[in-house]
């Protein structure tokens, strides 16, 4: 008998391992074939990773409605917590208005600054002696303002959190030279001074108020950015043409005009124009008055120019779209895809031998009796649908005849 050694042990152990590979090299050769008879599939094109969410807080400053995203640097924050921000103009006192949540890279503007930390007591203290200083120094500047009569009007001071500097904002009809102005308010406090002109919008939203609806103002509240706003708008949405009326507080048109521009875009394609020749089921006739947010026109009937109708824009057909040109083909009469279509008849109800008549009542429900049959009665005259009520007084008049004296 062989002697084995460590050598040959390590010699042998490939040795049995072949037979097990060539045990499975059959069956990879069965699969072949199939795999052979198989149609090729197209590989889809690969389509590059998106990039990881990246974690974010939201930042306001002050009463500012509109939120910045931060980097949280490793701190966890709740909305409400008040903490000191890196921003450009140095370190800022801000209140987080969103925890930590994610955000897609192509929603930021790449580099995002930091959140340094969570408010301190001291932090508080010194933001609370900020705003007091703030208010001193709005009293003074206003004085000064007066004293050098400069035609500007003083909306509010804001002081640096390092105290550093302070901004100033105001409003004017035109340029204002107040380089005499700054001097003076750098020799009182004895800091950097800045004065900054800003727009009668940009006055309401960092002042606040009340609008016309009894609401605070909606660029004070949620706004984040004015959005252009023109009064093609009002005409759109069928709004009075008054300036009074559709100018806000700040004497610019209201920005809510914005909010609904979109779905009376949409309801004007379904709609048609006004003047348009129309068919309905009561006959031809010119629309009058259209009704976008009901989807409804009112129409003046061609054969009957007294009788003005109402439809829902889903039971008129459209002949003419809007005022009719000199060069426009006649209409030919007979052309009413609608009301030329036979209306269902009604069949009349049913009399009795004594007179009185014999409602017949649907399967499962009880004949009208009593005070109900007289209601369900029908109406002495044809009324067509569609018409307006003012047909009613008159029939009711010619019944009656001539009124005695």
């Amino acid at each position: 008998m062989q002697e084995q050694t460590p050598d040959t042990v390590l010699e042998q152990q490939p040795a049995a391992a072949e037979p097990e590979a060539a045990a499975q090299q059959p069956a990879a050769d069965t699969q072949q074939p199939a795999e052979a008879a198989a149609p090729a599939k197209e590989k889809a094109p690969a389509q590059p990773a998106e990039p990881a969410a990246v974690t974010v807080v939201d930042i306001r400053f002050r009463n500012n409605a509109k939120s910045y995203y931060f980097d949280p640097a490793g701190l966890t924050l709740q909305a409400g917590a008040h903490v000191i921000i890196d921003t450009a103009r140095g370190d800022e006192f801000g209140l987080c208005a969103a925890g930590n949540h994610p955000v897609k890279p192509r929603e930021l503007v790449l580099p995002l600054r930091r959140v340094l930390r969570v408010a301190t007591q001291q932090d508080e203290r010194a933001n609370a002696e900020n705003q007091e200083k703030e208010k001193k120094a709005f009293e003074i500047c206003q004085q000064k303002i007066a004293a050098h009569g400069l035609e500007m009007q003083l909306v509010s001071a804001e002081c640096a959190f390092d105290g550093s500097k302070l901004l100033f904002f105001f409003t004017a009809d035109g340029r204002v030279d107040f380089r005499e102005l700054v001097k003076d308010l750098a020799s009182v406090f004895r800091t950097r001074i800045e004065l900054r002109q800003i727009g009668v919008r940009d006055k309401a939203k960092m002042v606040g108020g009340l609008g016309v609806c009894g609401r605070p103002f909606c660029c004070k509240e949620f706004l984040d950015d004015f959005q252009p706003v023109s009064i093609k708008m009002a005409k759109t949405q069928n709004l009075s043409l008054n300036p009074t009326k559709i100018s806000g507080t700040c004497g610019r048109l209201m920005c809510c005009l914005k909010y609904e521009q979109e779905a009376y875009e949409d309801l004007i394609k379904t709609a048609p124009k006004m003047e348009s020749f129309v068919d309905t089921p009561d006959g031809r006739g010119t629309v009058v008055e259209v009704n976008l947010l009901r989807q409804s026109v009112r129409v003046r009937m061609e054969d009957h120019p007294e009788t003005i109708g109402s439809y829902k824009n889903t039971d008129i057909y459209i002949l003419r779209s809007g005022k009719a040109r000199k060069n426009d083909p006649p209409i030919p009469r007979d052309f009413a895809p609608i009301s030329s279509k036979p209306r269902p008849v009604q069949k009349p109800a049913a009399v009795a031998a004594d007179g009185n008549d014999r409602q017949t009542a649907a399967p499962g429900t009880s004949a009208p009796t009593g005070q109900h049959r007289a209601a369900a009665a029908p109406l002495p005259w044809s009324f067509r649908p569609g018409l307006t009520d003012r047909l009613i007084p008159l029939r009711l008049a010619i019944a009656k005849g001539p009124a005695t004296q």
